[in-house]
C-alpha cells in the first residue's frame, strides 16, 4: 500500500511526495480512511508512529473544498512543544495548498494571535488554556470547525 491509495486531493498528494513519504504507517493505514470519511476515530500508537500525519492528511485534504479564512479545524494539545510541531505537519504537508495554520498557547502576548485569527485560518492547533482565552474573548470562533483533534488525550 501507498500513499496514492487513499485518493487524497493531488495538492494534499503532492506535499506528501514533497516530504518523502513513501508508505503510510500502521496506523495511517487505520486511520486516514475511516477520518476521510468523517467518522470519529481514536489511535493509540507510540511516539514516531506517525500518528501526526494520520490526522493532518484528511485534515487537508477535506480544507480543500469549502470556504478558507475562517477555523474548520481545531487542533488541542497539551504542550507548545507539540503544537508547534503538529503545526509544522501541517505547514510542511500543506504546502501546494492554501491552507493556513496557526498556533495559540500561553505564555506569549495574545494580540499577535488575535491579529492572525482576524486575517483569517483555516487551522488552528493550540494548548487548553489559551484556546479557553481566545473562545473568552470571542476572538475564537469554532461554529465553523468541522474537525476536532484531540492529541495526546490519555
Amino acid at each position: 500500500m501507498n500513499f496514492k491509495s487513499f485518493n487524497l486531493h493531488s495538492r494534499v498528494q503532492a506535499g506528501v511526495e514533497s516530504e518523502g513519504y513513501d508508505t503510510p504507517t500502521p496506523i495511517q493505514v487505520k486511520a486516514i480512511g475511516p477520518v476521510m470519511e468523517g467518522r470519529d476515530v481514536m489511535g493509540l500508537a507510540e511516539t514516531g508512529s506517525g500518528k501526526t500525519a494520520a490526522f493532518v492528511l484528511p485534515i487537508l485534504h477535506r480544507l480543500m473544498e469549502g470556504n478558507k479564512g475562517r477555523p474548520r479545524a481545531l487542533v488541542v494539545a497539551p504542550t507548545r512543544e507539540l503544537a508547534e510541531q503538529i503545526h509544522q505537519a501541517v505547514e510542511s504537508l500543506g504546502r501546494h495548498t492554501r491552507t493556513r495554520s496557526m498556533t495559540v498557547y500561553g505564555g506569549v502576548s495574545i494580540n499577535p494571535q488575535m491579529l492572525r485569527m482576524r486575517r483569517g485560518v483555516d487551522v488552528v492547533v493550540g494548548c487548553p488554556g489559551r484556546l479557553l482565552d481566545h473562545l473568552n474573548r470571542g476572538t475564537l470562533d469554532v461554529s465553523g470547525v468541522e474537525i476536532l483533534v484531540l492529541d495526546e488525550a490519555d
